[in-house]
């Protein structure tokens, strides 16, 4: 049993959760705006893809800038420019007068959006070893509480006819929210810093552990595939096949973000209870059963509650991949983190691309059914999401000065 932490732990663990709580925030604003962005540039599905696809490459340059910077300068660091830089881009994004203008603006949002989950992730494991038990759960609970909160603002707007756009609401609230969550960080991050990645005299052979990584990869492509599809077809998918009325589609993804948010609140003390393997197992089997009343739902509530047990099985998998992530190697955390978070954007290239395409093509139907498959291989996978004991998560990162 670990002490108390320290208070800049604490502070460290507050700044942390209000980026996360920030990140869902506007990402969920952006997402849901995308039928506005449609009907204000006069663009198809297929054009909107092709910019989610660039915001995904550049996220993942994004997610090597951040590598870059931490090893330099710490993640906290990575974290603070990659927020401010979202609260420069996303209001250019949403009032550009052209959607080539926009393209442009999302390669921004996108490079820091990488920046953002990478760093974000750093720090949060780092503050998970400083107080010495299980904590990502919590801190992707705060990314849901943004993401719950995005979803009803959005609602509103459209419900209560305030003439106010979603790309009006995203450039009034992303940048006041994201720079007050960079200034928090950049005052109480967690200083800490990975040990040189180039081989020394003592430590020969210091690397990434690349094979287990890899096992961890697999779970973090199919929750972000999963996550994704919802979030960004999910609303479409709600209104041209189920006809949901335009103020119900955003609403109804809301129940999704309310049960991942549940499961996050207790997921730490259920892994402690558990174990990783277990929650795993049993989070990804309940994720399958949600998707597949999802593909067979014909009607708006059936899909309600199909996308929220699905939400209710799928929340712990990522937090629990990168818990797992910085245990592989704790001198090296930040460096594992940053390389496993290149494979959020592959998920939610299946995801949102992907499934995008597909149900464009035939039906969303069919395109749901991608995520299925995926969660079904973590359920088969999760006996190897131990980590070996000898390498504790209590260790204490290196310190550097502010």
């Amino acid at each position: 049993m670990t002490g108390a932490p320290a208070e800049s732990s604490r502070r460290a663990r507050l700044a942390t959760s209000l980026a996360f709580t920030a990140q869902g925030f506007v990402l969920l604003l952006l997402l849901l705006s995308l039928d506005s962005f449609k009907t204000r540039y006069g663009v198809d599905d297929d054009l909107i893809t092709v910019a989610v696809a660039g915001v995904l490459l550049a996220a993942a340059a994004g997610t090597f800038v951040a590598d870059a910077i931490s090893r330099r300068g710490g993640s906290w660091v990575a974290l603070v420019t990659g927020l401010t830089l979202i609260g420069v881009a996303v209001p250019l994004a949403a009032s550009a007068p052209t959607f080539g203008l926009v393209i442009g603006a999302f390669a921004i949002y996108g490079l820091a959006l990488g920046m953002v989950d990478a760093s974000q992730n750093m720090q949060a494991v780092a503050v998970q070893r400083a107080y010495g038990r299980p904590l990502t759960a919590g801190f992707y609970a705060a990314w849901s509480v943004g993401a719950v909160v995005a979803s009803f603002v959005v609602s509103a707007g459209i419900a209560l006819d305030l003439r106010l756009e979603p790309v009006h609401v995203v450039f009034l609230l992303a940048t006041p929210v994201t720079w007050v969550s960079a200034v928090l960080v950049a005052r109480c991050g967690l200083r800490t810093q990975d040990a040189p990645l180039e081989p020394t005299g003592d430590h020969p052979r210091n690397h990434v552990p690349w094979r287990p990584m890899l096992v961890l990869a697999v779970a973090v492509v199919a929750y972000f595939a999963v996550d994704n599809a919802t979030q960004t077809w999910g609303t479409i998918y709600l209104l041209d096949a189920l006809d949901a009325a335009d103020w119900v589609a955003p609403l109804v993804i809301a129940p999704y973000l309310a049960a991942t948010l549940v499961s996050r609140l207790v997921g730490d003390s259920l892994v402690r209870r558990w174990g990783r393997v277990r929650v795993v197992r049993v989070a990804s089997l309940i994720g399958a059963a949600g998707l597949l009343l999802v593909v067979l739902a014909h009607g708006v509530v059936a899909a309600t509650v199909g996308f929220s047990v699905a939400g209710a099985g799928l929340g712990l998998i990522v937090p629990l991949c990168f818990s797992a992530a910085g245990a592989l190697s704790p001198d090296h955390a930040d460096a594992v983190i940053a390389r496993l978070n290149v494979f959020n954007y592959l998920g939610t290239l299946l995801g949102a691309v992907m499934v995008g395409a597909i149900g464009s093509a035939t039906s969303f139907r069919i395109g749901f059914l991608i995520p299925v498959a995926l969660v079904l291989v973590v359920a088969v996978l999760a006996g190897r999401f131990a980590t070996p004991a000898a390498r504790p998560e209590s260790t204490t990162p290196q310190e550097v000065s502010a």
